[in-house]
């Protein structure tokens, strides 16, 4: 897979703005990725250096809309922390 093929979009959300002051960024990455290919590919696409990766694995929602039902896509999300040393990454363009 390609870095930006594994890389779906940042997480912005309260809680993930609230950590990036920590250098932990938050990802949807494709379900299918490592942590290994995910710190590759922030590496690769943003010239950072990556501490660590965590991996979370969210199940579909089951949803329904009127008689017909099905579930929602599962996604995978990344919290990557960088080095002390690394600079930030840009997610906000001022």
């Amino acid at each position: 897979m390609e870095a930006r093929d594994i890389l779906k979009r940042p997480v912005i959300t309260e809680r993930s703005s609230e950590v990036m002051a920590e250098k932990k960024y938050t990802f949807e990455v494709d379900v299918r990725a490592n942590k290994t290919q995910v710190k590759h590919a922030v590496q690769e696409v943003f010239g950072v250096q990556v501490d660590k990766v965590n991996i979370m694995n969210y199940k579909g929602k089951f949803k329904r809309m009127g008689k017909h039902a099905g579930y929602t896509n599962k996604r995978r999300k990344a919290i990557v922390k960088l080095t002390a040393d690394s600079k930030d990454i840009e997610l906000f363009e001022i």
